[in-house]
């Protein structure tokens, strides 16, 4: 094992770029991958160089929108497809934070494995950084199931991070396949990331009229032979795809007789999609998953499923993270926010990445000025003091992310989809987490989530302009 791929309880990232370009399996597209490191606690992120704005796109369940033959994510219109096979080299790594810039819509494919991944992301030297990671304890069983295509998926209490995988095909090239993986530090660079993608023979016309596989081909996928091919269609084939090599059946049953990397490659390709499709609850787990037959959809839903059941838990883990790293007390938050007492409606800032991302806290006391009025008997924080703080979060980010804060103002413009979930009381402490998601020419839109225990309280997109403060 290389030597610097250690496990750590600290999160990391990678030391230095590294880049890599291909083309994309399922648009066809020629792109180039450029992997940076990024702050900790920022997650794994994407990000479109080819579209206006550059958008990011977290790497979360939340961002799922498409899962045919490989998982997709998207936001706001911009879609990233084909995100297992990447997802799947940063968190076999235990890589916690970095930012992929993506010169097109899909990641190559390289081979149809991580392993080319896996290799510059090594290269590039991975570190350890001055923050806590998270992992989330399995503490029950948590199972979906689909009786109509016989895929069980489950995820039992362990003590540690473990997968075993069953597949069974009904032709002889394939048959039942098992294996298991103890270990991500041990068992995924070697025995896991060189396994590639598959799809049969009786696919590929269907998957091509969906519009799939634009870049497929014998060099990125095995392509098993689950019947009898005849000539015609081996040069149908051809056309299809525009292919001036030979295409044969080879006598192991694989199209070109190309030579397997494992007797069982396909079921170790299926644990590396389940390892990637994990990355998006955005935390590790310690637990042991036990799927039969399983796929994207099936790992997304799995997935859902134990965000659903953990969530107050990851929310209260994460909070506790944050609250570790108390960058900007109240003296910092003067020094940056124009507000004064009684109108400046945050007491913290928990972290902050600039032009990103901001966690603030406000804490909710009987003695704030409102409550004297605002249902004296049975005091309620008004909603729109609510918005006003998470307002306040965010012109801290936008402030924070732009040269002479301390010359300019931020002027709110506008308020859209905006709704309040439940109320907050004296005694509560509302987390903030305002993110920026459009900044141009000194107009730009933010996005916030505002949170008491880990439950939604309200949200909203906010519309402001930034303007010279007056001489």
């Amino acid at each position: 094992m290389p030597e610097s791929y250690r496990h750590s309880n600290y999160q990391s990232t990678i030391k230095s770029e590294a880049s890599i370009k291909g083309v994309g399996l399922h648009t066809g597209v020629q792109c180039t991958a450029i992997f940076k490191p990024a702050p900790v606690n920022s997650g794994i992120r994407f990000k479109r160089l080819d579209l206006q704005d550059c958008p990011e796109i977290l790497a979360d369940i939340d961002h799922v929108i498409d899962i045919s033959r490989g998982t997709t994510i998207g936001e706001n219109g911009n879609r990233i497809h084909t995100v297992e096979h990447v997802l799947a080299a940063v968190v076999g790594l235990q890589i916690d934070n970095i930012l992929i810039e993506l010169t097109e819509k899909e990641p190559p494919v390289m081979d149809g494995s991580c392993k080319p991944f896996i290799d510059i992301l090594l290269e590039s030297g991975i570190e350890s950084q001055n923050a806590q990671r998270n992992e989330l304890v399995i503490d029950r069983t948590i199972t979906y199931s689909d009786p109509d295509r016989g895929v069980d998926i489950h995820v039992l209490p362990s003590d540690c991070f473990r997968i075993t995988f069953m597949t069974d095909y009904k032709f002889p090239s394939l048959g039942t396949q098992y294996t298991a993986i103890y270990s991500l530090e041990h068992d995924f660079v070697d025995r896991i990331s060189p396994a590639r993608t598959f799809c049969f023979f009786s696919e590929i016309k269907h998957l091509k009229d969906q519009g799939l596989i634009k870049g497929g081909s014998v060099d990125n996928a095995l392509v098993f032979l689950d019947r009898e091919v005849e000539d015609s269609e081996i040069e149908d084939l051809r056309k299809m795809f525009g292919i001036t090599s030979k295409v044969f059946c080879g006598e192991n049953g694989i199209l070109n007789g190309v030579k397997l990397r494992f007797d069982n490659e396909p079921v170790r390709h299926k644990v590396l999609d389940l390892v990637g499709d994990l990355a998006l609850l955005g935390m590790p787990i310690k637990g042991h998953i036990i799927a039969a037959r399983s796929g994207h959809a099936a790992n997304v839903e799995l997935v859902k499923k134990i965000k659903k059941t953990y969530s107050k838990k990851m929310a209260l883990k994460r909070r506790s993270q944050l609250s570790n790293l108390a960058k900007f007390d109240i003296h910092a938050i003067l020094q940056i926010m124009p507000h004064r007492y009684p109108f400046l409606l945050i007491d913290r800032v928990l972290d902050v990445v600039p032009g990103k991302i901001v966690h603030a806290i406000k804490n909710v006391t009987i003695n704030e000025q409102f409550f004297q009025g605002h249902f004296p008997g049975q005091p309620i924080m008004p909603g729109v003091l609510i918005l006003e703080a998470m307002a306040q979060a965010g012109g801290f980010l936008i402030l924070n992310s732009i040269p002479n804060p301390d010359t300019k103002l931020m002027y709110f413009s506008a308020i859209n989809n905006s709704r309040f979930k439940k109320i907050v009381i004296p005694g509560d402490q509302v987390l903030f987490e305002v993110k920026l998601l459009k900044f141009r020419m000194g107009t730009c839109k933010i996005s916030g989530v505002a949170t008491v225990d880990g439950e939604v309280v309200a949200f909203a997109e906010l519309m402001a302009s930034i303007v010279d403060k007056r001489g």
